[in-house]
């Protein structure tokens, strides 16, 4: 498929394998947009928290996602995240989000409606962007796809530097656990479950810098180019 701006790249893998990290500076690097479609999702679940949403409500969820207003908007190499006009770029990111996100992503209207804004937001190509499914449901016809991951315990650890340095007080060991347990949300939903695309390359970064997986994927991405003629 033509794109008018360029390929459309998608990076699939399980939580904390650092998507969003890598998607943002691999964009960054070929000067494509990063479509942050985790940070949506979280945003629909701080939004359905906020709300006090009935996740057993089918009809309720239903008219949840009609009613709900996602956006991104790129500020210096990142995105700012808003839902219903409020800027949640930072409360999106807690282990209570985590988790309400695994679960709201198993609701097919959130499905539906995230997937629909994401193929929106992406169709003219010349975006990198990051998900569970974007390679194998959002985005099938990507011309390239990695399927990024990373074992669980160095997952684990890299969310705890993480959420250390933004003083949350959590340990090592249940930041392991919680990324094992969304490891097993993710894969045995029945919608949409995470799994790696036949055609995706993948790439484990455990023991690898940012650089070095970045570079990696530059370097598919210009052969990608190439073999497109984009």
């Amino acid at each position: 498929m033509r794109r008018e701006r360029g390929i459309i790249v998608a990076i699939d893998g399980p939580s904390g394998a650092g998507k969003s990290t890598l998607a943002k500076e691999l964009a960054k690097r070929i000067g494509y947009r990063q479509l942050d479609t985790g940070a949506m999702y979280r945003a629909m679940a701080w939004l359905a928290r906020e709300t006090g949403l009935d996740l057993n409500d089918d009809a309720a969820v239903a008219a949840f996602c009609v009613g709900a207003n996602i956006e991104l908007q790129p500020q210096n190499g990142s995105s700012r995240v808003f839902a219903n006009g409020r800027e949640v770029t930072a409360e999106i990111r807690t282990p209570e989000i985590s988790m309400l996100t695994s679960r709201m992503s198993a609701l097919r209207p959130v499905r539906e409606a995230m997937t629909q804004l994401q193929r929106r937001m992406g169709a003219d190509g010349g975006v990198v962007l990051e998900g569970r499914d974007i390679g194998t449901v959002v985005f099938p016809d990507a011309e390239l796809k990695f399927f990024l991951t990373a074992s669980a315990e160095e997952r684990g650890r890299r969310r705890f530097l993480e959420l250390q340095a933004k003083g949350n007080s959590i340990s090592l060991e249940a930041t392991i656990e919680e990324v094992k347990q969304r490891d097993a949300q993710d894969a045995g939903r029945a919608l949409a479950p995470l799994r790696q695309a036949e055609d995706a390359l993948p790439l484990d970064s455990t023991g690898m810098s940012i650089d070095e997986v970045v570079s990696f994927m530059e370097r598919a991405v210009q052969t990608a180019i190439a073999e497109k003629g984009v």
